[in-house]
């Protein structure tokens, strides 16, 4: 996979959350296997693993959307909008940017409350290790819808005077000739 060219500031943010998150899988593995290890062959099992699994699995989803966003290969209905002449492809897009910033808009303005609560309370997950995921993924929530409208906001400024791309749905056949 050839990645989209980095276009301004928010996209070296995003990549850099982006490369975390995508070492992250292999950081739940090696946990998991130390687990295994621990109960199975030691008789010892552990207190932290799955809370641990369990919180960076959640971090890795919360920031995906940024890379695939950044990348964009997010979901576009290319049958209408590669048709479509130039001004409505215009509207669709900054239509959809409206529709990603009001979310955002929304789950921050909703959710701001309750995740400025949990994080200076520091709450924790309530079991025998008692990491403290609700005060960390709350607010990372906000953050990442921040970070979301953002981004979305630059790919239409950097795109804007970008030549259209054409899809052949020949493209997504894998045969090798």
């Amino acid at each position: 996979m050839i990645e989209h060219e980095v276009t301004g500031w928010l996209d070296r943010i995003t990549l850099g959350i982006s490369r975390v998150a995508m070492w992250a899988p292999a950081c739940i593995v090696g946990i998991v296997a130390y687990e295994v290890f621990m109960r199975y062959v030691l008789g010892k099992p552990t207190l932290w693993v799955n809370e641990m699994s369990l919180w960076v699995g959640g971090g890795i989803y919360l920031t995906s959307g940024l890379y695939a966003l950044q990348q964009r290969s997010h979901i576009r209905i290319f049958i209408f909008y590669d048709g479509a002449p130039l001004w409505l492809r215009r509207t669709f897009d900054v239509a959809s940017v409206l529709c990603v910033c009001a979310f955002a808009a929304a789950v921050v303005w909703g959710g701001f409350g309750e995740a400025k609560a949990k994080l200076l309370r520091w709450e924790t997950f309530g079991t025998a290790f008692d990491p403290p995921i609700p005060a960390t993924v709350k607010p990372l929530i906000l953050l990442t819808m921040v970070l979301l409208a953002l981004q979305s906001i630059s790919n239409l400024v950097h795109d804007w005077n970008k030549e259209p791309e054409v899809h052949d749905p020949a493209d997504d056949l894998d045969i090798a000739h």
